[in-house]
């Protein structure tokens, strides 16, 4: 079993920065792929970045290629994601999920959730 807390989200201007935490409890975090998904209003959930278990390997979707950046560190139980160059169409509820296998960007193969953190971007 493992819980995940996101923190960080919050209101900023288009071109500011946030940086959001995720953290997990449960001795087994090293062995899972996280990844950080996101749900603006009226859309569905929609894959941001993962990274795999060691760290090793990240994956993006082209939005946020170049401006976001998602790291772990295993010893604190903890995956961020560094946001950069924030625009207004990345207003969304931020979530941050654990799955027991790969890497991934599919929804459906992630086990667990976090409750989601808002971030809001005024233009």
């Amino acid at each position: 079993q493992v819980q995940l807390v996101e923190s960080g989200g919050g209101l900023v201007q288009a071109g500011g920065s946030l940086r959001l935490s995720c953290a997990a409890s449960g001795r087994t975090f090293s062995s899972y792929a996280m990844g950080w998904f996101r749900q603006a209003p009226g859309k569905e959930r929609e894959f941001v970045a993962a990274i795999s278990w060691s760290g090793a390997s990240t994956d993006y979707v082209d939005s946020v290629k170049g401006r976001f950046t998602i790291s772990r560190d295993n010893a604190k139980n903890t995956v961020y994601l560094q946001m950069n160059s924030l625009k207004p169409e990345d207003t969304a509820v931020y979530y941050c999920a654990a799955a027991s296998g790969r890497m991934t960007g599919w929804v459906s193969d992630y086990n667990y959730w976090g409750q989601g953190t808002q971030v809001t971007v005024s233009s």
